[in-house]
């Protein structure tokens, strides 16, 4: 396993993950965005630095969401069909249809013959 540090242009923030091949320039990667949601990151850069402790080379990597990506994330954002402003947990949601009493079940007879 190789350890990238990953310096993300999109989010400004730099993150360090574990991967088993360093992405070139040009390909395409997938990251965990802050709230948990997967997204596509392009590799503007790669680079190799001298690490503090002998002759080791440690990559670094510098990404920005795809374009295709933020015109999605975008769109998210300002889509006419959510109101985001209605939301309430589901379990508030589900109160409306309980109701005060308890359901009490029916039981059916399901015999076919001609003797009932």
């Amino acid at each position: 396993m190789i350890e990238i540090e990953v310096q993300n242009e999109t989010h400004q923030t730099v993150f360090r993950i574990k991967t088993v091949a360093v992405p070139r320039i040009g390909e395409g990667i997938r990251l965990r965005e802050p709230n948990g949601s997967w997204a596509s990151y392009d590799v503007l850069d790669v680079w190799y630095q001298q690490a503090e402790f002998g002759e080791v080379w440690m990559p670094y990597v510098h990404v920005r969401m795809t374009p295709d990506e933020l015109r999605a994330v975008e769109m998210a954002k300002s889509n006419p069909m959510v109101d985001k402003a209605q939301a309430i947990p589901i379990e508030d949601f589900l109160k409306k249809f309980e109701g005060d009493v308890e359901h009490e079940t029916v039981k059916l007879n399901l015999d076919m013959g001609e003797g009932n």
